[in-house]
């Protein structure tokens, strides 16, 4: 596994990704690819994730935009030194593809609202396939 992390704004994004193999689905052949998040809140002021924005590229296919509120149907508050950690996956129809994006959170002191960039990560299938 991999590990990468960026910090913006005093929040830390760090991520693990792992190959879970081959699903198919509707009679196709997909890569799933888990990943673990951690938000580490090192700023002194107390924020909120309230959405989500991802860059999902598949060498296979064409770029999927995917957005929505929160994460994992919640939207986390976290305190200075706080850590909320979540999984999730994806499903590629290659062996390999990357991920990016951005949280939008929101400074509950002054209600600023501010993006925090997911660094980019590989979604690569760690085995030669032959």
């Amino acid at each position: 596994p991999c590990m990468i992390n960026q910090i913006t704004k005093g929040i830390k994004i760090s991520v693990e990704t792992k190959y879970n193999g081959t699903s198919s689905r509707n009679y196709k052949t997909y890569h799933v690819f888990e990943y673990a998040i951690t938000i580490e809140n090192k700023s002194i002021e107390t924020v909120k994730l309230t959405d989500r924005l991802w860059k999902i590229f598949d060498s296979l296919n064409t770029l999927q935009i995917v957005s929505g509120s929160g994460v994992v149907g919640q939207t986390p508050t976290l305190k200075p030194n706080d850590l909320y950690t979540y999984s999730s996956g994806c499903f590629l129809e290659s062996n390999m593809g990357a991920m990016k994006g951005f949280y939008t959170m929101i400074n509950m002191k002054t209600f600023e609202q501010f993006k925090v960039t997911i660094p980019t990560f590989q979604l690569t299938n760690p085995t030669k396939l032959n």
